[in-house]
């Protein structure tokens, strides 16, 4: 694991300490930066987000990441927010993302019993085969904290159900995608972590 160059790309995110201190507990380092050479280099890039989609797109441009980011060819996670930043786009608002994924996030429907946003532990539903589930299966719980979710498609690994079923974990190509939050979600976030620095 330590040979491992993490980058978290720098864009605010409040749970970017907790993410470090998850990669740590892995004997990971990980460097926050927004400079676009870091990034590049690194044999490993995270991409964290909480908040709203076109606040954090506003934050990637202004330092030019939006261009940076869809020509990354090492592994490169986006996690919650950041995962949804890896689609064409989200209901949240006009501002288009990053589009690497085909797809669009839409905003749950709330309903009696259901809130929103949605906050909680949830099940996975393993959808196919990917290096970034090794070691998790059907029944593992993950913890959620969103609004916001993509529909089930060809990059879809593993599902969950609020109300409709929607992506849990994502792959295409070079990019993974986890609408959790692994720092938060106890084994299973720091397996998912662990196999996400494990790919190359």
């Amino acid at each position: 694991m330590s040979a491992c160059d993490i980058v978290i790309v720098a864009g605010g995110g409040a749970n970017i300490a907790s993410l470090q201190f998850a990669l740590q507990r892995l004997n990971a380092a990980a460097q926050v930066s927004a400079d676009p050479e870091r990034i590049r280099a690194a044999t490993h890039v995270i991409l964290p987000g909480v908040g709203a989609a076109a606040g954090a797109m506003e934050r990637l441009r202004s330092n030019r990441l939006h261009e940076l980011i869809p020509t990354l060819t090492q592994p490169v996670l986006g996690i919650c927010l950041g995962m949804q930043l890896l689609y064409e786009s989200s209901d949240e608002g006009p501002s288009p993302c990053l589009g690497i994924i085909p797809g669009r996030a839409s905003r749950f429907v709330e309903a009696p019993g259901r809130p929103v946003p949605h906050i909680g532990w949830n099940t996975l539903g393993i959808r196919r085969e990917s290096a970034l589930l090794a070691g998790l299966g059907d029944d593992d719980y993950a913890y959620f904290v969103h609004s916001y979710a993509l529909p089930l498609s060809d990059a879809t690994v593993a599902s969950t159900r609020y109300g409709d079923t929607f992506s849990a974990c994502v792959e295409w190509k070079n990019f993974f995608g986890a609408q959790f939050h692994p720092e938060r979600s106890a084994a299973v976030g720091a397996r998912l972590l662990q196999n996400f620095l494990a790919v190359n």
